[in-house]
């Protein structure tokens, strides 16, 4: 058994993410499940097959501990690692290929609280693997491109296993996929590009200094890595996300062909 976390800026679309990649698998004739790990979704493109809701009920914390929404949601993302033995428990009688576990849409919700490292620690798998989604509008610019990458480096660097980062809304940017391909592939050309952006021509020198020792640092410690540009709407990238999944798990092979 597999375990793939959905992680990412928010409106990245992780939960339609996570509905496609099912529907991948299905097609390909494994056995996946989804995981909502969101107590605060109140809908979601698939039906999960395990839901934390079942366990913790956001209106109640509101009710019984009299606190705001913030709050509850923080309350309840604590709470949830506290339901690991439960939700192991259904996870282990279902007996999946493939664990899909979607994570809360509040990026720090899941990463930056104890309770996100320890789940992603403690869930009982083969392998794991983080997908690490973020939406194409924000990385289409070169200096933004260096921002979102600091936030997956640190994502990265709090939950401890591979990950695969994943540009979303490709869809959306096909103008600017070649760049960003580009960006992905050679630090050289992101500096350049960082230089002579002309969509931040007002930005002072030292950001773009700063963008680009930060640049540099990723680089020299090998966090920044040649992302996947993929869309929800056509699943154009879906094999390639896959193919990287599989390389991690698998070394190359398909287990259910």
């Amino acid at each position: 058994m597999d375990t793939i976390f959905i992680t990412g800026t928010a409106g990245a679309g992780k939960s339609l993410l996570t509905s496609k990649i099912v529907q991948w698998y299905e097609d390909n004739k494994a056995f996946p499940i989804t995981v909502n790990l969101d107590p605060g979704v109140v809908n979601l493109p698939y039906t999960p097959d395990i839901d934390v809701r079942n366990y913790i009920n956001i209106q109640e914390l509101m009710s019984d501990y009299e606190l705001g929404p913030n709050a509850s949601l923080i309350m309840a993302a604590d709470l949830a690692a506290t339901k690991l033995d439960e939700l192991q428990k259904e996870v282990d009688v279902l007996n999946p290929d493939y664990v899909i576990v979607d994570t809360p849409g509040q990026l720090e919700l899941f990463v930056y609280r104890n309770s996100g490292p320890y789940f992603v620690s403690n869930l009982k798998s083969d392998n794991k693997v983080n997908i690490f989604a973020l939406d194409g509008a924000l990385v289409s610019s070169p200096i933004n491109y260096v921002a979102i990458g600091l936030i997956a480096a640190s994502v990265r660097l709090r939950l401890k296993i591979a990950q695969v980062d994943l540009i979303t809304k490709r869809d959306l940017i096909g103008q600017k996929i070649a760049g960003i391909l580009k960006w992905g592939a050679s630090m050289t050309a992101l500096e350049e590009a960082i230089e002579s952006d002309i969509d931040h021509e007002q930005i002072s020198s030292d950001y773009k200094l700063l963008s680009k020792a930060i640049l540099r640092s990723m680089h020299r410690v090998g966090v920044i890595h040649s992302p996947i540009i993929y869309s929800n709407v056509t699943m154009d990238g879906i094999m390639n996300l896959t193919g990287a999944l599989s390389r991690i798990f698998t070394m190359g092979e398909q287990p259910y062909d």
